[in-house]
């Protein structure tokens, strides 16, 4: 495991993992872009796809002719916009207001059809609820995966683990790599993540680097939401379609399972 920290981003493109740089077993670019009212900024790779999520701010995405305004306020009270763009696409972002948005790019050789993902069209299930005394309940939203996106080499989607809570859990691995990046809805707030026996804070900005074939439950300290951008790269000829449970901790799926103390 390795975590990446950051207390604020300079203006502009900010890199966290490099496909050929830093973390790079995580075979994928992820990044923040923050900008300033009036601001523009044009991103285009000849050889990876692309995806824009807006964490915050108002911004209008600019790409093949095309205009799409987009305003978040909160990214733990209001589902995400994205843009995905495939390989040789510019994408221009200018910004209404003080904005950040995520990025994350891979390599793929494949073209497809760039597809604009309003809240409504993300897909938001609520996990644990009314398992494991609501210890482990949290709000999960997929933008897009392997059977949404199948000509994608990468899935993205968040997290809100509520304050005190637990999310990935019970605890899950799966082969291929994925990137972890952690906002808090106050700046002190603080979590942990564990990746097998390894366990670290986390705080606001942090960014944690998963490899694959790790299992990596989640939580937040109490009186603090953490909110999580999870992203996934597919693996050559194995792409990510679900998690594999770590078998000791499936009996708490149990609905009757008797967890101490029983309420």
């Amino acid at each position: 495991m390795l975590i990446e920290r950051e207390n604020e981003f300079e203006l502009g493109y900010n890199k966290i993992t490099e496909l050929d740089g830093k973390y790079s077993t995580m075979l994928m670019d992820v990044g923040i872009l923050s900008l300033e009212a009036d601001q523009n900024f044009k991103l285009k790779s000849d050889e990876k796809e692309m995806a824009l999520l807006l964490i915050n701010g108002e911004i209008i995405y600019k790409w093949e002719g095309k205009e799409e305004k987009a305003e978040r306020e909160s990214c733990f009270d209001e589902e995400p916009w994205v843009l995905h763009v495939s390989k040789g696409v510019e994408v221009e972002v200018e910004a209404l207001s003080q904005s950040e948005v995520l990025i994350q790019k891979t390599r793929n050789d494949r073209d497809f059809d760039s597809v604009f993902y309003k809240p409504e069209d993300c897909r938001v299930d609520m996990f644990g609820d009314g398992l494991m005394n609501n210890t482990a309940t949290r709000k999960v939203r997929t933008v897009f995966d392997y059977e949404t996106a199948p000509y994608s080499n990468m899935v993205m989607g968040e997290s809100i683990t509520y304050p005190g809570k637990w999310s990935s859990f019970p605890p899950h691995s799966h082969a291929q790599p994925e990137v972890y990046y952690y906002r808090f809805n106050k700046p002190q707030g603080f979590g942990a993540a564990f990746l097998d026996d390894d366990v670290v804070r986390v705080t606001h900005n942090d960014t944690v680097t998963i490899p694959g074939g790790l299992s990596h439950p989640q939580t937040s300290a109490p009186g603090y939401a953490m909110y999580i951008c999870w992203m996934i790269r597919h693996l050559e000829s194995n792409p990510w379609t679900d998690r594999i449970d770590i078998p000791e901790h499936t009996w708490l799926y149990d609905e009757d399972a008797k967890i101490w103390p029983e309420v």
